[in-house]
């Protein structure tokens, strides 16, 4: 028996993380990947796991305290002190923690701590208009600013007065009905009439189910999505009769090796070369300025039980077809087991939501904020195509792309969609 110390492990680029709760005291026994304590970040919540069973001698953290990688959180008696210090385990997504999205672009993931974990809040100050300042976490001051909402003027119903998600999502919802102040001179209020209030029960039977968490998040994002960005959908068509020839003999000829590839992966490639030739489809609105990127993540929408998700392929443009893919197996079975960490969904550049595998022709998909394009695709099909001579079965992709207007204008689209088309009918368009 030997007493090991149990450190943050990497969490990307974070730093001073609140610890939001703990979940041992001393002399607790703990199992190998027990959770220990959780953090809350501004992207998500998470909780640091034990890398080793045995019993728990010393808590180092309380809540409130803010750690950063290589922060020790416990000191552990363990009969199987190995190299388990030696590289910690990754924190694992807590049981109410979730990702963005993407299709929502990044969603941002609350918790608010219990009343018996939540750290005191001291008195807060008074402004000059007779708000107080507000007390809230990291994660719900990002929403509120995401939304454009003052945290002073909103009444928190957590402990000790805490301003929690849902109370953000009430405000917006009273100002946007009218209960607010009146906007100021060159504004103008939306003026929309109060949300129906209605006993549904009246018409025949129903049952009431909360939203998950994932909606909840995701909700909130795309509703701001949509009524802050000015969205054109373009559809095209692509041939791929070729592709998919070649896609099913290169599985057969791979099925050994346990990778298979999907249309969604020869997707990102593409995708990939269509963004490094229309560079303002690989950027970002920042104030006045255009953030041009010159990387290519891409993220691609993924279906769970809980809603969709966002995972994301880093620097899509260093990878080929096969490691494409087996990440994408990777990160889909990750996000259908909850175990997407925040650096599974951030950075992306441009966002993939694929409905082929269910149905459909086009949509019109919303923009993962703060990226500034997604495509939308749907089930192929065989269609009877001209080819001047006569007319022959082919395999077509339809294509949707929403683009931000005041980014990118409708030629630009209708070039890249062109583009990408004629790439998905022959790839080796890629490499010119």
């Amino acid at each position: 028996m030997s007493t090991i110390e149990i450190k943050v492990p990497d969490i990307g680029d974070f730093k001073d993380i609140p610890v939001i709760e703990v979940l041992v005291k001393p002399g607790d026994t703990v199992k190998a990947e027990d959770s220990l304590v959780i953090l809350e970040s501004d992207k998500a919540t998470m909780d640091v796991p034990s890398p080793a069973a045995g019993t728990v001698r010393e808590l180092r953290v309380k809540p409130g305290d803010k750690v950063s990688e290589g922060s020790v959180i416990v000191l552990l008696d363990s009969a199987e002190a190995n190299a388990a210090t030696e590289k910690p385990s990754a924190p694992a997504p807590a049981a109410n923690a979730t990702p963005s999205a993407a299709a929502a672009p990044s969603p941002t993931p609350t918790l608010a701590p219990s009343p018996q974990s939540a750290p005191a809040a001291p008195p807060a100050p008074v402004d000059g208009e007779g708000f107080r300042a507000a007390h809230a976490s990291p994660t719900v001051r990002k929403y509120a600013r995401e939304l454009g909402v003052d945290l002073a003027r909103v009444t928190g119903s957590g402990p000790k007065g805490r301003v929690q998600h849902e109370d953000v999502q009430g405000f917006v919802k009273q100002m946007l009905a009218g209960a607010g102040a009146a906007a100021p001179a060159g504004g103008g209020a939306l003026n929309l009439l109060p949300w129906p209030s209605v006993d549904f029960a009246k018409f025949g039977p129903v049952e009431s189910r909360p939203l998950t968490r994932i909606q909840k998040i995701s909700g909130a994002n795309l509703h701001r999505n949509w009524v802050m960005i000015p969205h054109v959908t373009n559809h095209d068509d692509a041939d791929i009769t070729d592709l998919e020839a070649f896609r099913v003999q290169h599985n057969k000829e791979m099925e050994k090796s346990g990778v298979k590839v999907t249309m969604l992966a020869f997707l990102i490639k593409a995708s990939v070369a269509a963004l490094q030739k229309f560079p303002q489809f690989n950027a970002s609105l920042d104030g006045e300025n255009l953030v041009l990127k010159k990387y290519f993540n891409i993220g691609f929408a993924a279906d769970t039980p809980n809603g969709l998700v966002v995972p994301v392929i880093r620097n899509a443009d260093q990878k080929g077809i096969v490691q494409i893919a087996k990440e994408m197996t990777d990160l889909s079975a990750k996000a259908r087991e909850g175990k997407l960490g925040p650096a599974d969904m951030q950075g992306g550049c441009f966002s993939i939501s694929s409905l082929g595998g269910i149905g459909g022709t086009y949509f019109t998909p919303i923009i993962n904020a703060p990226e500034v394009a997604i495509l939308g695709v749907c089930r192929s099909a065989l269609r009877p195509v001209w080819d001047g001579k006569q007319f022959a079965p082919r395999l077509i992709l339809p294509l949707s792309l929403s683009w931000d207007h005041r980014v990118i204008d409708g030629a630009s689209a209708a070039r890249f969609n062109s583009f990408l088309a004629a790439l998905l009918a022959d790839m080796r368009r890629a490499i010119l």
